[in-house]
């Protein structure tokens, strides 16, 4: 009978019935075979017990570490039916020791929590943030590298014809885009209306002469006017102006009888003020001055602590803005052609007109409903023209006509004439709101209602109805403070702005601080030929190198603020960007001038136009924004705004600062970033626009 196979360590075989001899020795080599094997398990398994106290829950039947049968294969600890204990046993064992992991994360948590103090979580803040901050300008650092050199070239210079470029008023462009009767020459913004190049000054251009002398003589080099526009350039200014071989003089002060001085004296009497040095007794601040010629009204009521805003239309050629700018004074375009000035209602206290070239009685009186809209509440009107000329009028039936339009419209805007002499005609506004009411049944202009009564447009169509009185805002002239106490209106008037006065005299006593550490910075480098300490008082004029200052994002006007305070004698532009909160109107009731503006348009100036560009917290509002422009087109308007040897200061955050530097290097200009205070997540980025001379052909 044949016996069974036998697969041991051994490996048997197939064997006869008569081999006994052979069986006994094979019998007592197998006994001995397992005895060892017997050995090697244990000491196996007394390893696997120290090394893996749980290996029970990893075993399965293919294991070949943990016996042997006795016919050889591999044998498994737990047998089949005790499979499924093993399976709940891991789970369960998995359980419990997720529990046990989140029980301690949660106790520690909480111990770090209650250990860790106000201050250490401020230091981890701020360590966050520079995290942040560092990797975003890692990832900006890696864009770059990845453009390859190309992305990262310097700015090439413009053609010689943009060497007075303003965008968005390119007649040419516009007429091409369907704009015609007039309308080519007002405000288009559209696709590809700015060009990313540097705008080159004029072959003979010159830096302007310091504050006060720069206010009375300019280059003509500076600027694009003829001889024969010096010479036509109106009654009130072409006596006051003298053409010499480079320069423009401005006689201010005039023996003639219609110079500004004496022309100014009349307009006070008219109103009853013994002379201008009265207006501010009377609660005039802040005047627009509608094609302002070439700036000497404004310019004569500065010395009385008046500020005159100039508008006045694009003029490729003699333009009445640049040469207000080019003096120091304050002035931007802007149109009554199509659509409402970019400044609320009831912002100025006085709305001059002399010869400015509008014709009131026109489109049903709308451009009147404008200036009235402006006006605030008791404000004065003056209206100089030769159709106000009574006798010259009799003689003219068309004239006559006319001006009875002027005046009849300007009764039902509930405006009062006090005065009219020669050819000057001043109205008060009235301070109440019920006049509108007492009007004749049907009477127009209507009251606007309030979906069309916006208190701060931003280039919307002109509107036929009387605008201002759902305002908050309306208050007299003779109601409000006197200047300069404007400048600090108290907690009931800040509560109509919403602005609490805790925040207001918390960002007063941040830009005073600000302003002394500026001057600090730029004083050893405006001033290097008057060489000073730091700190020191500033050198009297004409050491004065800074005269037009634009703030693009002046929140309350606390910087404009500080700089008079400082007794800095600058003007400041405050620019309210339409992507932030409104603080415009509270800027116009401190007695400041400024505009709202959408930074991805081009600003409506000239080249050249300011002696420092300030923006504080800017790139955060605009990057926060979904944008339709790039902080390169930003940059490259800000180098076209910027007079050869101006100043850029910035303050943002610290990553941002590091883009902004990477783009001012493109732009030519010379930057560094500096350290405010050494816990805060702010720098300040300061550069200068060096003068590129052009070569004359």
């Amino acid at each position: 009978m044949a016996r069974p196979l036998h697969r041991g360590a051994s490996g048997g075989g197939r064997f006869s019935g008569n081999s006994h001899g052979f069986w006994d020795d094979s019998q007592m080599k197998e006994r001995t075979e397992k005895e060892d094997l017997d050995r090697i398990r244990s000491s196996d398994n007394t390893y696997f017990s120290f090394r893996f106290p749980f290996r029970f829950l990893f075993l399965d039947n293919s294991s070949a570490k943990n016996g042997l049968s006795d016919n050889g294969f591999a044998s498994d600890p737990f047998n089949a039916g005790t499979l499924r204990s093993r399976h709940k046993l891991t789970l369960l064992f998995l359980k419990f020791s997720l529990v046990i992991i989140v029980f301690l994360a949660l106790v520690g948590s909480f111990w770090w929590t209650v250990s860790i103090t106000s201050s250490s979580r401020g230091h981890i803040f701020r360590g966050y943030r520079h995290i942040q901050e560092q990797l975003v300008s890692d990832l900006w650092d890696i864009g770059e590298l990845s453009l390859g050199s190309a992305r990262l070239k310097e700015f090439e210079f413009c053609p010689q014809e943009l060497e007075n470029y303003v965008p968005c008023f390119n007649a040419t462009e516009n007429f091409a885009l369907g704009f015609s009767e007039g309308k080519e020459n007002d405000r288009h913004c559209g696709q590809g209306s700015r060009q990313n190049c540097l705008v080159l000054p004029p072959v003979n251009y010159k830096v302007p002469l310091r504050w006060p002398t720069g206010k009375d003589v300019i280059w003509v080099a500076n600027v694009k006017i003829t001889a024969q526009e010096v010479l036509s350039s109106g009654s009130l200014t072409k006596r006051m102006m003298m053409l010499e071989e480079q320069q423009i003089s401005f006689r201010s002060a005039s023996l003639m009888f219609d110079g500004v001085e004496d022309y100014s004296h009349q307009i006070a009497e008219m109103i009853g003020l013994r002379n201008e040095s009265n207006f501010i007794q009377v609660g005039v601040r802040t005047i627009l001055d509608i094609g302002c010629g070439y700036g000497s009204f404004g310019a004569h009521l500065f010395s009385k602590q008046l500020l005159t805003m100039c508008i006045a239309n694009y003029e490729a050629s003699g333009s009445q803005v640049q040469l207000n700018l080019e003096r120091g004074l304050p002035a931007m375009i802007s149109s009554f052609t199509l659509k409402q000035l970019p400044y609320p209602s009831l912002s100025f206290d006085m709305v001059h007109c002399a010869r400015c070239g509008i014709d009131w009685d026109q489109k049903e009186g709308i451009y009147l409903i404008e200036a009235d809209r402006v006006l605030r509440p008791g404000g004065y009107f003056v209206w100089t023209s030769p159709l106000t000329n009574s006798q010259a009028s009799l003689r003219n039936k068309e004239n006559q006509k006319r001006w009875n339009f002027v005046r009849n419209f300007a009764e039902s805007l509930c405006w009062d004439m006090l005065s009219q002499q020669d050819e000057t005609v001043v109205w008060k506004k009235t301070s109440k709101k019920s006049c509108y009411g007492s009007r004749k049944s049907g009477s127009n202009p209507s009251i606007c209602s309030k979906g069309h009564d916006v208190e701060s447009p931003y280039y919307r169509p002109l509107e036929s109805c009387i605008g201002g009185t759902q305002s908050r805002r309306w208050i007299p002239i003779e109601g409000r403070p006197t200047w300069p106490s404007r400048a600090k209106p108290n907690s009931k008037g800040l509560a109509i702005y919403g602005v609490s006065p805790e925040d207001f005299a918390e960002d007063d006593v941040n830009w005073n601080s600000a302003v002394r550490n500026y001057w600090s910075l730029l004083s050893p480098l405006i001033f290097s030929d008057h060489p000073k300490r730091p700190g020191d008082e500033d050198p009297s004029p004409p050491y004065n190198m800074l005269r037009n200052v634009l703030d693009m994002n002046a929140h309350f006007g606390g910087f404009n603020s500080a700089l008079l305070v400082g007794g800095k004698s600058v003007w400041v532009m405050n620019v309210v960007p339409t992507s932030g909160p409104n603080t415009l109107p509270l800027i116009f009731d401190r007695g400041f001038v400024g505009v709202l503006h959408d930074w991805c348009e081009a600003f409506p100036t000239y080249p050249r136009t300011y002696d420092m560009v300030h923006a504080n917290g800017l790139l955060s509002l605009e990057t926060d924004q979904q944008r339709r422009c790039s902080m390169l087109d930003l940059f490259s308007e800000i180098d076209r705004l910027l007079r050869p040897e101006g100043w850029v200061i910035l303050r943002d955050t610290a990553s941002l600062l590091e883009i902004a530097r990477a783009l001012a290097t493109r732009l030519k200009w010379d930057a560094r970033v500096v350290e405010i205070e050494s816990n805060s997540v702010e720098r300040l980025l300061i550069c200068q626009k060096p003068f590129f001379k052009k070569q004359a052909n």
